[in-house]
């Protein structure tokens, strides 16, 4: 029985007064789509996997379907260059009916900065700057900045010692901040001083372009004086700026010619034209009963943090997030992850040198940490102490997420790629994520 002849014979979803939703098996467990894949698939056995332990990873994500943790969501594992397990689950939108889908589109919001990381690397392989430039040389309101001081009541500032570098802004130790993450006196500081000067985090619908964060940001105070802490925040989104003004193309230029077309991502865009906005997942949000709703075309505004669901289709298609305004498929960001594992070629296309690859994804901050066991390269997290991460990966395995619950790790020594894709926010209250990588392990047998 097919999703939708199940529908016209009258199943309905069961909806409970705190709109959480329990869905029945038949919609929970979707066939993969013929061509969609993104990369060949191949017997899960021959690449070392136990058929049996890969149904514990299936039953992983329907759990989160059937409590209410997510609507849907849609799941792949590759390895050695081929796909072991593809699966959709559950349901993009609820109140249409409209199933999670292979080739569902995804708000991938943070997952957008190893793209953006990626143009950086490709410009400085073809020699335009050196890491170690001060990015000022390209963007001068970048200069001259000043730096928050500490221990102040009010807004204090002082002179910054050094200038930010290419490579601070590719590690997040530039200084700059996000305006929602403003945990503690001096970053709740700064989210006050970005919200008032109406800086963007890319998250919803923003006029301008990329070039007015960049003014906006020369006229604020860093965080901390450059290259002394890791603190994840806009720094990509300025980067997308410096391939602007070292390309001569806007960023989504830049990413179509040079990236989605070679690597065949045909389904990964800054905005949707109309006939992909039906691919599109709904955002799913908390409700105070503690079930969920879906996000519809309200923005949501909360403290600091201001985010929409309507961004990849509404609004004046002219701000290109770097740090978070793309949209995927799971099919076409596994083939970008592929070239990193690959070593930074796909079928043929070479986007970046062994070399570089290397150097993009091992320990780039030193004494620095992102988290127990947890470093950073130039576009990703890295693993470098599993142990004390509390991560079944492999050292040297690298890794990142969204904002609206997507998430992928890549580990070379396994050569295995792992990626989850679902779309709510607060995300993962029920740690489908983890849950999903650690699963991905277990079946692991050869």
């Amino acid at each position: 029985m097919t999703l939708w002849t199940a529908c016209k014979m009258g199943f309905r979803l069961r909806v409970i007064t705190a709109r959480r939703v329990i869905l029945p098996a038949w919609l929970i467990f979707l066939p993969a789509i013929a061509g969609a894949q993104g990369l060949p698939q191949a017997d899960p056995q021959a690449l070392g996997f136990s058929t049996t332990r890969l149904h514990r990873v299936e039953n992983i994500v329907a759990r989160a379907v059937e409590k209410g943790e997510i609507a849907g969501a849609v799941a792949l594992i590759a390895r050695r260059g081929e796909i072991a397990f593809l699966q959709s689950f559950g349901m993009a939108d609820i109140d249409d009916r409209k199933p999670m889908e292979i080739n569902t589109i995804f708000r991938i919001a943070s997952m957008t900065k190893p793209v953006t990381s990626l143009a950086v690397m490709m410009l400085y392989e073809e020699g335009h700057f050196l890491l170690s430039d001060p990015v000022s040389d390209y963007i001068p309101e970048l200069k001259n900045l000043r730096v928050l001081k500490a221990g102040t009541d009010g807004v204090e500032t002082t002179a910054a010692v050094s200038e930010i570098t290419i490579r601070q802004l590719l590690t997040h130790t530039s200084g700059i901040s996000y305006r929602f993450i403003s945990s503690g006196a001096q970053r709740e500081k700064i989210a006050r001083l970005y919200a008032e000067a109406g800086v963007s985090d890319g998250l919803s619908e923003t006029d301008g372009r990329i070039a007015d964060l960049s003014r906006r940001l020369g006229e604020l105070p860093l965080l901390f004086e450059p290259g002394e802490q890791f603190a994840y925040g806009l720094s990509i989104d300025v980067l997308g700026h410096l391939v602007e003004v070292v390309s001569g193309m806007t960023l989504d230029e830049y990413f179509v010619s040079r990236i989605f077309k070679p690597l065949a991502m045909a389904d990964t865009h800054f905005y949707l034209d109309d006939d992909k906005v039906g691919r599109l997942a709904s955002v799913y949000t908390s409700t105070e009963e503690g079930g969920m709703r879906e996000l519809g075309n309200e923005t949501v505004v909360n403290d600091y943090l201001v985010y929409s669901a309507t961004y990849p289709y509404q609004g004046p298609r002219t701000y290109f997030s770097g740090g978070a305004g793309l949209v995927s498929t799971i099919s076409d960001y596994v083939r970008f992850l592929q070239m990193f594992l690959n070593g930074g070629e796909l079928d043929g296309v070479r986007l970046l040198s062994p070399t570089t690859v290397t150097m993009m994804t091992r320990n780039n901050i030193g004494d620095l940490n992102v988290g127990p066991g947890i470093k950073f390269g130039l576009g990703f997290a890295v693993l470098e102490d599993p142990g004390l991460a509390g991560n079944p990966g492999s050292a040297g395995s690298y890794f990142w997420g969204g904002f609206f619950n997507t998430q992928f790790f890549v580990d070379p020594e396994e050569e295995i790629i792992g990626i989850i894709m679902t779309q709510r926010f607060p995300a993962d209250p029920g740690n489908v994520r983890q849950k999903f990588a650690s699963g991905t392990y277990q079946a692991i047998i050869d």
